[in-house]
């Protein structure tokens, strides 16, 4: 059951893969539960929402947090919804599990100075494979706001240095178009000379040195190294990255509905989270611009 699930969700709901990877995981999780690591045979249609909060309360015990709780709750009410339709239940018992409640967060982003220091510094060696690719990572995420999953599965053939646009395919399969400055597009072209030489390149545009595409986890790893000890940021990770770029966007002036078709949100409220500012130019900005706020 569950790998049909799997199967509709990609062929016919058009998921990504890791969204497909992320529900494999937490489903394959809760039948070794269900089914006392594979003693029983797992029943959906007699599953009740006693047995899922059994579940839920034993990985609460463990220590696993309200984000990912939350998710696992969500791709069992998407799998018994999957069920109802094809498979003719009755009800929905997940439907019933109450979403742990998440603490309000702020995104984390980078100053804007340090960014750009970041980037203004050239690799020590212009002909350093690696040095090269690195640095062209974190351009491309603050400069164009991409995900983790879309740089990974960026296409060279999909990246036009000459009229400064690149196409991604963002979740749902979705495509969008989203240019970049001449500066990004020199370390582009600069990079595809090293990439040339590569053993039978893959398709993609970022890659290891022996031609394969890059995996998530070194794109994290390589983020973090080139992050670490150069900016002040409760995280180093891509999203960070994206983070930044969408606060820059909106500091500088752009208006949210084009951030939001930039990054990919289908709702303009995942968007209004990046409207945030601090306290202190929340004040700067109340003084200058109310008529009542200057007078004494």
């Amino acid at each position: 059951m569950i790998n049909e699930f799997l199967r509709y969700m990609e062929a016919e709901r058009g998921a990504s893969p890791l969204t497909v990877s992320a529900y494999r995981t937490d489903l394959k999780q809760w039948e070794r539960f269900a089914t006392d690591a594979a003693r029983y045979e797992l029943r959906p249609e007699t599953t009740t929402v006693s047995d899922l909060r059994l579940w839920i309360a034993s990985l609460s015990r463990q220590g696993i947090g309200p984000r990912s709780l939350r998710r696992k709750i969500q791709s069992l009410r998407s799998f018994f919804h999957f069920m109802m339709k094809r498979h003719g239940l009755k009800d929905n018992p997940a439907a019933e599990l109450a979403l742990p409640r998440m603490p309000a967060e702020l995104p984390v982003n980078i100053r804007p100075n340090e960014t750009a220091a970041l980037l203004d510094a050239q690799p020590d060696d212009p002909d350093d494979f690696l040095q090269v690719r690195n640095r062209l990572i974190i351009d491309i995420l603050y400069s164009t706001g991409i995900r983790c999953s879309e740089i990974m599965n960026l296409l060279d053939a999909e990246v036009d240095t000459r009229r400064g646009e690149l196409k991604v395919l963002g979740k749902r399969n979705k495509e969008r178009i989203v240019p970049f400055g001449p500066e990004l597009a020199q370390s582009i072209d600069s990079y595809r000379k090293l990439r040339r030489e590569l053993p039978a390149p893959a398709p993609q545009l970022l890659l290891r040195p022996d031609g394969r595409q890059l995996s998530r986890r070194q794109i994290y790893t390589a983020v973090h190294a080139m992050l670490q000890g150069n900016v002040h940021a409760a995280r180093l990770s891509p999203h960070v990255l994206r983070h930044s770029f969408a606060t820059d966007m909106l500091n500088g002036g752009a208006d949210i509905t084009s951030v939001q078709q930039l990054l990919g949100h289908s709702s303009l409220a995942t968007t209004q989270i990046y409207t945030h500012v601090s306290y202190k130019d929340l004040k700067r900005n109340y003084q200058l611009a109310h008529p009542r706020a200057q007078k004494h």
